[in-house]
């Protein structure tokens, strides 16, 4: 980064790259051929000849034909909120790549012209890289504001500079709020800095959408947030390795998409699990049984792939609930109590074998006491929300009464009846 190129030299000409400037367009070149090596991984020339290629012409043909022909009969149904929503979404995406490294901590640390140099010069590139987006996107939707929502063409000048400058101040608020807070509080901090300014300008834009004069007001109010946030940008202390995070994840943005659903995203590493902080008992009794049962009943609440699939499998038991008739309910309700039970029962037996467990100095016995607490515990809440479902429809009133207590003796009889045969044999 910062090498020297030779012994004799003086001064900043001791370097490969002497000025911030330079530094900064050697990390706009690497980052431009790392994506379109990543880009490359999806579409080869074989992709490019027979599919993008062919789309882009055959796309060009059907924009033309959306300014010289007439609209298609679905885009007449289509509300006008519609246009200025799917705009505010993509405002809300995204974020800024200011081009710092972890190695800028050390070699730039006496630097820090440099450093303001290189986040500025990132700043105006992510800036105008988001300006493009919004662009090519609004020009796609051009031909449906003009001709069938009837827009002026000053009117629809003025929406696109409205939502040029609103993506500005919505990507730099978003930015300060994730280089500042993390965990609940970024989310949290959100709110304000994303979810109400993109609120506000869908609320202007539905408002005011054939009056360029306010539209290129409101315009001005988001330039002055826009400036105001930069200045609060560079004004920032201590956040320098969350600004090489968020850049990462930045220039990671294609990869994860061309890689989502096929592996795991990376849980994020905690300090301290998100529940059961201070690692209390959960059973008050001593025994080995209890303390193994509590163990296995955290990991499956902790681990956010058993969650996501537990809540999943309660959400979709409650609809197959509501939809199959009255006369049917108990039944869908006992067996799927009985599925989530087997599934509860396949976590139990691979918590109990794993490796690590097997260090542990437990008897077969007091695994299977610990399977015969942990289970029920587990499937009473998922039998509780169940036996709502179908008490509140069945029997109005009388199933607020009835529902908790139904739903814990079902659990607790379908865990005894699956520990039986599951942890005997």
């Amino acid at each position: 980064m910062l090498r020297r190129i030779g012994m004799s030299g003086q001064g900043r000409s001791a370097y490969a790259f002497p000025t911030a400037q330079r530094l900064f367009r050697r990390r706009l070149l690497s980052h431009w051929r790392e994506q379109w090596t990543i880009i490359r991984t999806a579409a080869d020339w074989t992709v490019l000849l027979y599919i993008i290629i062919p789309g882009l012409l055959l796309g060009g043909r059907i924009y033309y034909g959306y300014w010289v022909e007439p609209l298609p009969a679905w885009s007449t149904a289509i509300p006008f909120p519609i246009v200025p929503a799917l705009l505010a979404l993509l405002i809300s995406r995204g974020g800024l790549l200011l081009f710092m490294q972890e190695g800028d901590l050390l070699f730039l640390r006496q630097r820090q012209r440099w450093i303001k140099g290189i986040k500025l010069r990132g700043l105006l590139y992510s800036l105008g890289v988001t300006t493009l987006k919004i662009c090519a996107v609004f020009l796609v939707m051009l031909p449906f504001i003009v001709r069938s929502y009837n827009v002026p063409v000053p009117a629809a000048v003025a929406l696109l500079i409205l939502t040029v400058v609103a993506s500005w101040c919505v990507k730099l608020l978003g930015h300060l709020v994730r280089v500042q807070r993390q965990g609940w509080r970024k989310w949290l901090w959100q709110i304000p800095a994303i979810v109400i300014p993109c609120g506000f300008y869908l609320q202007m834009a539905i408002l005011w959408y054939d009056s360029p004069g306010l539209l290129l007001t409101v315009a001005g109010v988001f330039a002055a947030a826009t400036a105001i946030a930069i200045q609060l940008r560079f004004q920032l202390r201590g956040t320098f390795m969350n600004d090489v995070r968020e850049d990462y994840k930045q220039r990671m943005s294609i990869a994860s998409l061309l890689l989502r659903g096929v592996v795991d995203k990376p849980r994020p590493t905690r300090h301290k699990p998100w529940i059961f902080r201070r690692s209390q008992p959960l059973l008050r009794s001593k025994q080995a049984e209890s303390r193994f049962a509590a163990a296995a009943i955290k990991a499956l609440v902790r681990n956010p792939a058993h969650m996501k699939l537990y809540l999943s499998f309660a959400g979709v038991t409650g609809v197959a609930i509501l939809i199959v008739p009255s006369i049917l309910k108990w039944l869908v309700f006992v067996v799927l109590n009985s599925l989530m039970a087997y599934w509860l029962h396949s976590f139990w037996s691979l918590f109990s074998g794993d490796d690590f467990v097997g260090i542990l100095p437990f008897t077969k016995e007091q695994k299977n006491g610990a399977g015969a607490k942990a289970v029920p515990i587990l499937l009473i809440p998922f039998s509780v929300f169940c036996a709502g479902v179908v008490c509140l429809q069945l029997y109005a009133w009388w199933g607020l009464l009835l529902f908790i207590p139904v739903g814990c003796l079902a659990g607790i009889m379908i865990a005894r009846v699956f520990n039986t045969f599951r942890l005997s044999s």
